[in-house]
């Protein structure tokens, strides 16, 4: 026979550890998980004492390939289990047809936590965040209250467009939370007297000059904050308020007295 044409010949240690991994059970099975040998790995997962727990600890693995991941998913076990669902979602080698399969039948701050989990891909990241989106309008107020303190910057900013008073307060303080997001808040139609008086007062936003001029824009913000933020303001930035016809008839009184307080009236 034809030296190539002979059957490649394994390596008996090799063949060692295959046997263990189709075999073992208990302590031993949990070391043919610990292998560095994907191919022992692939034979563990045909072994009939193979249980969730077992793949618990596999998935914590970080160097498994996308095909070792795909057949875990296609296990039965994997398809009845929650924990194990998690931790293929978690798991930043998971295909991503696999990850957004497997995010409906996530809790929703599972999805939050996968949003914040370390070593998660921007891909895994921009699912988890749509898919708790999409949760919104159906979320009640109190899980969303403790979403405006523990989500991300996408989620917080959503959360505040919704105008919910109590929302806005957390939003606000959020560590999270973007000037931007706050002016898009202000310049949308859920921003209220008493929400915009809110992001006005607020220590961390009060002193912003761009949301300050987006505030003196908003024809439903309250005139105290005319009256507490025009003096301050440069008198070209104040004519240029002037012309914007975004402001109430009152409102622009308001912008009027003060130019003639500095004796630059229109």
């Amino acid at each position: 026979m034809h030296e190539d044409s002979r059957p490649p010949r394994i390596d008996a240690e090799l063949g060692k550890r295959l046997y263990g991994a189709l075999t073992a059970n208990g302590d031993a099975l949990y070391q043919s998980l610990a292998d560095p040998d994907m191919q022992v790995l692939r034979t563990a997962l045909k072994n009939q004492h193979l249980n969730e727990d077992h793949l618990l600890v596999l998935l914590k693995r970080r160097d498994l390939g996308e095909d070792l991941l795909k057949t875990i998913y296609q296990l039965d076990i994997a398809r009845h289990s929650h924990r194990l669902q998690v931790a293929l979602v978690k798991n930043p080698g998971t295909p991503g047809p696999v990850a957004l399969a497997l995010l409906p039948y996530l809790h929703l701050f599972e999805l939050v936590d996968l949003c914040m989990l370390a070593g998660v891909t921007p891909d895994q990241k921009y699912a988890a965040e749509r898919a708790i989106l999409q949760r919104l309008p159906t979320t009640e107020l109190g899980n969303k209250m403790t979403l405006a303190r523990r989500a991300t910057a996408t989620v917080v900013a959503a959360l505040l467009r919704e105008g919910e008073p109590r929302l806005v307060e957390i939003c606000l303080g959020s560590p999270r939370l973007r000037e931007v997001a706050i002016l898009q808040f202000i310049n949308g139609a859920y921003a209220t007297a008493e929400t915009i008086s809110m992001v006005a007062r607020h220590p961390k936003w009060k002193m912003r000059p761009n949301l300050r001029l987006a505030i003196l824009k908003n024809r439903r913000t309250p005139a105290i904050w005319f009256t507490l933020f025009l003096p301050r303001m440069l008198t070209p930035d104040v004519r240029n308020l002037l012309v914007s016809r975004r402001l109430s008839p009152a409102q622009k009184q308001l912008v009027q007295d003060e130019l003639r307080k500095r004796g630059a009236g229109s």
